[in-house]
């Protein structure tokens, strides 16, 4: 199975809030946000990037990052979410690859990662890390009691100099 990646247009709101709802992570209140940064992102706000992997038309997975106010360099990378079905089929890759190679063409340098401890994301933390982000903080029961933040950085200026030589 392949997909393509493109931007995440209006006529995918919908599908984005199905999708977001269907993988069992998200609280009713999160699925709410990221329907609001797409919609804020459609309204022209820059801080919010969508970018969609798609099976013919069907969204099956989508990212969404922007920068990170009052940094010189620093962006969020707020969701990467795939369809259950797809995941562990190279969605969730290609678009976290697509998503550092727009930021640093950009002349971004870092990217910072804010998830859960929560079991149920134990797989989110190990994508990251297997991709070479690095947990830099963990705030306890910051989202919930017993629900920590874990905050991943990746510097993307490293290896740059060695990847342009040739």
């Amino acid at each position: 199975m392949s997909c393509s990646l493109r931007p995440v247009g209006r006529a995918q709101r919908a599908p984005l809030e199905r999708l977001t709802r269907a993988t069992g992570l998200f609280r009713p209140e999160e699925v709410a946000v990221a329907v609001e940064l797409l919609d804020e992102s459609l309204a022209g706000d820059d801080d919010y990037r969508f970018l969609g992997a798609y099976s013919d038309d069907a969204l099956v997975g989508y990212a969404c990052w922007g920068p990170t106010p009052g940094t010189q360099g620093t962006c969020d990378l707020y969701w990467i979410v795939v369809d259950p079905t797809w995941q562990g089929k190279g969605v969730g890759t290609r678009l976290l690859e697509s998503v550092e190679q727009a930021l640093l063409a950009e002349g971004c340098r870092l990217i910072v990662v804010e998830t859960s401890s929560r079991a149920e994301y134990a797989a989110t933390r190990a994508f990251y890390e297997r991709r070479g982000y690095e947990q830099a903080a963990r705030l306890r029961s910051y989202y919930a009691p017993g629900d920590d933040l874990v905050v991943y950085l990746k510097d993307l200026t490293r290896g740059v100099l060695a990847r342009a030589t040739p």
